[in-house]
């Protein structure tokens, strides 16, 4: 190797990288929103042996990110604002359930296909299936592992004109606590207050 000759990164790094773009890819073009699934679907697209390994869910993230600057300027800003809107609308309706946004429309990375995630604090699940029953929304009932939230007790997906959220649901006392991540990184979330400064942001925050 000559001395002006880049080193190249050992395979295992180099296979982690190619997994991690080509989930992106897959994420972004394809409205794959469930990390795991996108990695999984990605090595085998690479031909890869089910022994290699996976990148981390920041390594997929920041390719995701780097994807959609590069391919999808001209429009992934505008259906995260406009998600980010119906958020905003959703929360105003539910907000006798503390609720807070999560997920890729609160970190930026969310597509037209993405899906808002929302945490609400509750009594029960059946006062906010009755609040939505009485207000003609529609709604249907969800596994709590497809929304990513195994310490939720219980899962309502909501359908409205713009979007569909996830809507997970905790009992009261969980409001104070911290939310991680599957890999351990802190799980943010925001109030409505601070989804709408976010949105007054340039580019409405991304």
């Amino acid at each position: 190797m000559s001395r002006h000759e880049r080193p190249r990164p050992p395979r295992a790094h180099a296979s982690r990288l190619l997994i991690a773009s080509t989930a992106a890819r897959l994420m972004a073009e394809d409205g794959i929103t469930d990390l795991k699934l996108a990695k999984q679907k990605a090595a085998r697209q690479l031909g890869l042996p089910e022994s290699a390994t996976l990148p981390d869910n920041a390594e997929v993230e920041t390719e995701l990110r780097l994807y959609q600057a590069l391919y999808q300027s001209d429009t992934q800003p505008a259906d995260l604002y406009r998600l980010r809107a119906e958020a905003c609308k959703i929360m105003e309706v539910l907000a006798d359930f503390h609720p807070y946004l999560t997920g890729p429309v609160l970190d930026g990375t969310a597509g037209a296909s993405s899906v808002i995630d929302l945490m609400l604090f509750a009594d029960s699940a059946k006062e906010v299936e009755i609040f939505l029953l009485n207000r003609d929304m529609t709604f249907e009932h969800a596994e709590i592992r497809a929304t990513r939230h195994e310490k939720a007790e219980a899962a309502l997906r909501l359908f409205t004109p713009e979007a569909e959220a996830n809507l997970m649901i905790f009992p009261p006392h969980c409001e104070r606590s911290h939310f991680k991540h599957r890999d351990g990184r802190p799980r943010e979330r925001a109030r409505r207050e601070a989804l709408l400064r976010l949105m007054q942001t340039p580019c409405g925050g991304n």
